[in-house]
């Protein structure tokens, strides 16, 4: 790797983090895992971020056939994926959550308060314990529309910057099983005032990461008028 796919992959990191924000979501994982034993939450944890990482690959490597089935250009998804990727940024900044971060179902489980964790009695269904690892866990609270659209355009336009964004995402993947391994001993240790000031600035991150791909697909639709 030259210094150019060290700094891409650095900026891909700082974005799937700011999006997934592993620590902020430790609250909501011993949230929906509460009353399980420490050998179920492993097995919880491991599912959710293999499913995460499963389904970000998806997107990734097929995103061009996407692309091409639906006429999508790369210029115009990078402009929308800014957008939205901004204003998921922009929400956390002010210090709220973002929908793309928080389905219905944990809503309705945290009562209403954006803040709190939702009570694994409201979530856990007849599936088994092991079923919220795959919703709201894996999807969409890891790969939600906001990380899809981040890995989408990080790798739209080159097979090496794919290869890159999933080495980013499977990184931050193995980070955000150790969150939630150790979570309940972290939270107890950091306090919920350093998780706010922590997603507050993810969500200044993500801005600026959302505002960069924005640029990049201005330019590659109106080269004229940017260079």
């Amino acid at each position: 790797m030259n210094s150019a796919d060290w700094s891409l992959l650095g900026t891909m990191l700082a974005g799937f983090f700011a999006i997934m924000n592993p620590i902020a979501n430790i609250p909501i994982f011993l949230g929906l895992t509460d009353g399980y034993g420490a050998k179920a939450r492993r097995r919880v944890a491991l599912r959710s971020t293999l499913i995460a990482f499963g389904t970000v690959a998806v997107f990734t490597v097929l995103g061009q056939l996407i692309f091409s089935m639906f006429g999508i250009t790369i210029a115009a998804f990078r402009i929308a994926g800014g957008v939205i990727i901004f204003l998921i940024g922009y929400q956390m900044l002010q210090g709220e959550i973002s929908p793309a971060h928080r389905t219905a179902r944990i809503r309705e489980a945290s009562g209403g308060d954006p803040s709190a964790p939702p009570s694994s009695a409201s979530v856990i269904d007849d599936e088994g314990m092991l079923s919220v690892a795959i919703s709201p866990l894996g999807v969409p609270l890891l790969a939600g529309p906001g990380t899809i659209v981040t890995a989408i355009g990080f790798s739209a336009g080159h097979w090496r910057h794919a290869a890159l964004s999933l080495v980013a995402f499977a990184l931050l993947c193995g980070t955000t099983w150790f969150g939630f391994v150790a979570g309940e001993r972290s939270v107890r240790y950091l306090g919920n005032s350093f998780l706010t000031v922590i997603t507050r600035l993810m969500g200044l991150i993500l801005a600026v990461v959302g505002t960069e791909m924005l640029l990049n697909g201005l330019r590659a639709a109106f080269p004229a008028l940017l260079h």
